[in-house]
């Protein structure tokens, strides 16, 4: 069975989702506050890596830029936002069209799955500080049906 990288195009299908994503998000007048305070040159490709590694391609972020613990962090120490939330997960359902990644309901629904846990699951364990995120966290794997057991 080929993983959710390969449905999704691989490197090159996942960087043009990271950036059709990025791009809906800067115009979402929600979403785009997380960005407000600027953020790094190579954002969408660093995206696409920690993408491509949670989907089941190469371990192309932890290999380059750094563990699971360090993207939480990023993530962490804003409080609850639950809205704005809701509309990254919306923006990353229209890239999802953008891409051309909507016609196969099954590929669709199981990255929306995936997106939807990663937002308010694996990214929003931590609302209070960054400091409360533990050192040596892993990239965890996605498949078809969810969650890969490690």
């Amino acid at each position: 069975m080929r993983s959710l990288y390969d449905a999704a195009g691989g490197d090159d299908g996942l960087l043009r989702l990271a950036e059709a994503w990025h791009a809906r998000v800067l115009a979402d007048p929600v979403v785009s506050h997380a960005f407000s305070h600027g953020y790094h040159a190579e954002h969408t490709r660093r995206l696409a890596a920690y993408w491509t590694e949670a989907l089941g391609g190469p371990a192309a972020y932890s290999s380059s830029y750094g563990d699971e613990s360090s993207v939480v962090r990023m993530h962490s120490g804003n409080g609850q936002h639950e809205e704005m939330d809701r509309r990254a997960i919306a923006c990353f359902d229209q890239a999802l069209e953008d891409v051309g990644l909507d016609a196969d309901k099954v590929v669709r629904q199981a990255l929306h799955d995936w997106f939807t846990w990663a937002t308010t699951t694996a990214m929003a364990g931590y609302p209070d500080s960054p400091d409360e995120v533990p050192d040596g966290l892993t990239i965890r794997p996605w498949s078809w049906s969810g969650p890969a057991i490690e």
